[in-house]
């Protein structure tokens, strides 16, 4: 099975294809799982199979293709949040919550889409270093405000990057069928950072 576009698209019509397939096979992994076909996902696209394997080889690559377009996402909607954060500096609660909130945002829809990513998605080398870089920025983020707010304890680092992947876990296996919550994501941050939930 192949990880990678058969070719990038390069015109807008070739872009708007794309971007239809996409939305089509998001649409169909959510709704069927791992067991959607690439006829299923042309015919839901309205397009013809064959147009589909102009771009993708099979619904790995498409796969694939979703889950590198959601990390790309992720950085740019929580990039913002944290632009914001540095420079209004509100309290431990506020700003958890101003981070979770863009997560749960990030994955309030397509559940059965963000489970399906998160376990078969494969990655390529460059692409578990892109994602590994994306973990330590927000790992490195979350430890400013840590210090920032007296909550880091001996080892901020190693803290925020525990929340990083505590909150990564419930977003992605626990909560996936209840759809993730600000508010039980509080609870988890309040419990590993040994403070009570307010």
């Amino acid at each position: 099975m192949s990880e990678s576009p058969r070719r990038r698209p390069r015109q807008r019509r070739s872009r708007e294809t794309v971007a239809t397939l996409l939305e089509a096979a998001a649409q169909m992994f959510d709704r069927e799982g791992w067991s959607t076909t690439t006829n299923r996902i042309a015919e839901r696209a309205g397009l013809s199979i064959g147009t589909l394997y102009q771009y993708f080889p099979d619904k790995n690559a498409l796969l694939h293709a979703l889950a590198e377009r959601h990390v790309r996402e992720a950085g740019v909607r929580l990039g913002a949040v944290f632009s914001e954060l540095r420079s209004t500096t509100p309290d431990f609660d506020e700003t958890m919550r101003a981070i979770l909130a863009a997560v749960v945002d990030l994955h309030r829809d397509r559940p059965g889409l963000h489970a399906l990513m998160h376990r078969a998605a494969p990655r390529l080398p460059v692409e578990l270093a892109a994602l590994r870089a994306f973990e330590d920025h927000l790992a490195q983020e979350i430890s400013f405000h840590l210090v920032r707010l007296g909550r880091g304890g001996g080892d901020p680092d190693y803290l925020a990057r525990t929340l990083v992947h505590a909150v990564d876990a419930q977003v992605h296996r626990v909560l996936t069928r209840d759809r993730p919550d600000v508010d039980r994501l509080m609870m988890l941050v309040h419990r590993l950072t040994a403070e009570p939930a307010g």
